[in-house]
């Protein structure tokens, strides 16, 4: 179980940049289930805390990831 910043295994998901966001969702939960992933579409307006147990995954308008889904 991931309990610190510092014990996750992978923080940052290249390989999903361009992919459909319910896909890349749906593949870092599966790797790692104790993080919360949430979708971000183009234009939202998002906090700036720094959450270890959080993975932002921002879309395009069109669906797709556009920046590489990563913790924070």
């Amino acid at each position: 179980m991931t309990t610190s910043c510092s014990d996750a295994e992978k923080s940052t998901w290249p390989e999903l940049l361009g992919k459909w966001g319910e896909v890349a969702v749906n593949t870092i939960r599966m790797e790692n289930h104790y993080l919360h992933v949430v979708t971000v579409a183009d234009g939202m307006i998002v906090t700036m805390e720094y959450r270890c147990d959080r993975v932002r995954v921002w879309l395009d308008k069109k669906g797709y990831v556009k920046q590489i889904p990563m913790i924070g």
